[in-house]
């Protein structure tokens, strides 16, 4: 069995963001008929090709391979604007932050737990079995995970297990995970109410810098100052969703966008020097997080509501797939693209993105749109229900 190569850098990836349906109980912002804030779909979709713009053309390493050089040389001006790409995943966990609070108020623990089971996994069982199919073809090369790495792979506990992973990209899922099971044990299971959620934001935002000043491994595990900003101000995205006059939400969200910058800045920021692949400018990457945080607050004041196409629900329905298989199976059609057949580098890499957008349509038509409501009713269902079923059915007859 042969394996994926394994992308240790935290910005390798984009995140997974859950469906956005507006809450009932939220009066602000225009709705279509779905209840579904389409611009927040399409908000995804760009957050997600950002991401794909860094792993195809913004770095060095790896697809240095697919192209047979590096992408520095087939895009001498462009890669440098693709090497902003990461900041896509900054952008989705803002998003994260307001749907899964607006997901999770009012939710049953059972109920939360199997919302996010049915998203996150049936789409992820099946890329882990293809990309492992495919990486284990004669005609790709590239390293290999072993057989027990790569069944641990369908679990989601490869990361703190310390496996190989089969899909690079799988790093933010288990960022995801760890921000799920902060908010379900704070929020979800005492109750969703405002108080409780701003004592969650505020004691958060001061812990997870007390965890950055410790520097204590387990601390930086569990809360996450890298991206707890991000999360947080969603979720104060939200607060201000339901009462834009709330004033403490406002004070986070501003708290959260502060920090969050900065924690960008110092993570991604690149000099300008003949020793760095490419040079990102800190004015930059501070734009493009405002900008993240700013699209998400727009949506949530329904400044946006008239960006309700249909296809953006098509557009949000393509992005977790699309995340989850564009980055290997990305440079498979490259090299078979570029090097096999001589395609020129802009045509490669626009076939590319849209080979992996049809896979993606593929997978959510195929696997999603099927598995996922059969996954939450099997978890939402009581584990004695078919046995009260059936001893109801006895005493009838």
């Amino acid at each position: 069995m042969t394996e994926t190569v394994v992308n240790t850098a935290p910005t390798s990836a984009t995140a997974v963001v859950p469906d956005v349906r507006a809450p009932q109980s939220a009066p602000r912002g225009r709705r279509n008929s779905g209840g579904r804030l389409r611009a927040l779909d399409g908000l995804r979709l760009l957050a997600a090709l950002m991401v794909a713009l860094y792993h195809y053309g913004g770095r060095g390493g790896d697809i240095t391979v697919a192209w047979g050089s590096s992408p520095k040389v087939q895009f001498p001006t462009l890669h440098s604007v693709f090497a902003y790409g990461p900041l896509g995943v900054h952008i989705f966990f803002v998003i994260s932050g307001f749907v899964i609070c607006m997901s999770g108020w009012g939710r049953s623990l059972r109920s939360f737990f199997a919302s996010r089971a049915a998203r996150l996994m049936p789409a992820y069982w099946v890329a882990v079995v293809l990309v492992t199919g495919v990486f284990a073809l004669p005609a790709v090369v590239y390293d290999a995970v072993t057989p027990s790495e790569a069944l641990l792979n369908l679990t989601l506990l490869q990361e703190p297990l310390g496996a190989h992973r089969v899909l690079g990209v799988d790093w933010t899922l288990w960022v995801e995970v760890r921000f799920y099971a902060l908010f379900a044990l704070c929020i979800v299971l005492p109750g969703a109410s405002r108080h409780r959620v701003v004592l969650f934001c505020s004691v958060w935002t001061l812990a997870a810098a007390l965890a950055q000043a410790s520097g204590e491994p387990f601390l930086d595990l569990l809360l996450m100052p890298k991206y707890a900003p991000f999360f947080i101000g969603g979720i104060a995205v939200y607060l201000i969703h339901r009462d834009r006059r709330d004033i403490t939400a406002w004070g986070i969200l501003a708290v959260s966008w502060l920090t969050g910058q900065h924690v960008a800045v110092s993570n991604l920021w690149h000099s300008d020097h003949p020793g760095q692949f490419s040079y990102r400018s800190a004015s930059v990457i501070i734009l493009i997080v405002t900008f993240g945080f700013a699209a998400v607050l727009a949506i949530a004041l329904g400044r946006l509501h008239w960006a309700d196409w249909r296809w953006l629900t098509v557009a949000g329905a393509l992005t977790y797939p699309f995340y989850l298989v564009h980055e290997h199976l990305g440079w498979v059609v490259i090299k078979y693209l570029h090097q096999d057949l001589g395609v020129p580098s802009a045509a490669t890499f626009a076939a590319t993105l849209t080979a992996m957008l049809a896979l993606a349509w593929l997978l959510n038509r195929y696997v999603e749109r099927w598995a996922t409501p059969v996954l939450r009713k099997a978890l939402t269902t009581p584990a004695n229900t078919g046995k009260g079923d059936a001893v109801r059915r006895a005493g009838d007859s």
